[in-house]
């Protein structure tokens, strides 16, 4: 899912890929990741969608579907939650404007985080 964020999340199919029921699969995947692959999933497209959003090259529509998101509704509202700002406002926010710090530095500083 790290890698491979911006396709469709088939659960059935990782399942079957580790021998496992798709229930037993999900349960197990919120035990050691503390949230369902969904939104494991999500998270990730939120992060990728805020790195895109400060390159300040694409439009908030563009990032929604370049992360894989069908939805521009839920993509905001997802982003929403998880910043504490609609897209447009983050992307006007934090456009880019010197030099980028680390990446390393960036991921760790912007890393979204599911209120709980």
């Amino acid at each position: 899912m790290d890698r491979e964020y911006a396709q469709p999340l088939d659960v059935e199919a990782l399942a079957r890929g580790v021998h496992m029921s798709a229930g037993h699969l999900s349960r197990q995947f919120k035990a050691v990741y503390g949230e369902s692959p969904y939104s494991y999933l999500m998270t990730r497209r939120i992060e990728r969608a805020m790195a895109l959003l400060r390159r300040g090259d694409l439009s908030v529509t563009e990032v929604c579907f370049e992360v894989g998101c069908s939805s521009l509704g839920t993509f905001s509202t997802r982003f929403s939650e998880l910043v504490g700002m609609p897209p447009s406002e983050y992307r006007t926010a934090h456009a880019e404007g010197g030099a980028e710090p680390p990446s390393c530095i960036t991921k760790a500083v912007t890393r979204p985080v599911r209120n709980r």
